[in-house]
């Protein structure tokens, strides 16, 4: 038999990178200094890579973006990966947590991920539930019905200003509608 994941399927990547051409295009060919993503498989953040990578090899554009993976701190394989310097995909005790999304205790393309951030000069941040769902909430008040995980890409940009402490162009997105979860 064969498992057509997303995560295995290399066209799936070539699909997604049309999210940093489209980037590029709604920025008028300006390059975000940071794409902030949540990452489970990984498959957005890959794809974003490709596409950035496409468009910096064809001279298109002048830099490459840093690529900044949010992971929820329930399940953070590839952020301990990053942290510990290992190619090795972790034991971990994987908890529940509320961005199901990419609750992937082990995602099968994590070095892939983290070679990608690593030569974007990006960074891999995990968030707490509770930080997940404080930005759900006040995304649905001011009128934005997104999915939890969607809300952690939120909450990791928040993280993020917090580290960088300047002003920097950032670019995130909202990965799924919040019909779509029974969480809420």
């Amino acid at each position: 038999t064969y498992y057509a994941s997303h995560y295995y399927n290399p066209y799936f990547i070539h699909g997604t990178k049309t999210f940093a051409y489209e980037i590029v295009e709604q920025l008028n060919w300006k390059i975000p200094d940071a794409v902030v993503l949540p990452v489970g498989n990984g498959t957005l953040l890959l794809g974003a890579y490709t596409g950035f990578k496409e468009l910096f090899m064809q001279k298109l554009i002048k830099k490459m973006p840093r690529l900044i993976g949010i992971q929820a701190q329930n399940c953070a394989p590839i952020y301990w990966m990053f942290k510990n310097k290992t190619n090795r995909l972790p034991d971990l005790t994987i908890k529940t947590t509320i961005a199901e999304g990419i609750s992937v205790g082990r995602p099968p393309r994590a070095n892939q991920i983290i070679s990608a951030i690593r030569e974007t000069r990006g960074m891999i941040l995990t968030v707490t539930d509770s930080e997940i769902k404080k930005s759900l909430k006040e995304l649905h008040l001011s009128g934005i019905y997104i999915e939890p995980t969607s809300a952690t890409a939120v909450a990791g940009v928040k993280k993020y200003l917090k580290i960088v402490k300047k002003k920097e162009l950032i670019v995130s997105t909202f990965t799924g509608t919040g019909l779509k979860s029974h969480k809420l």
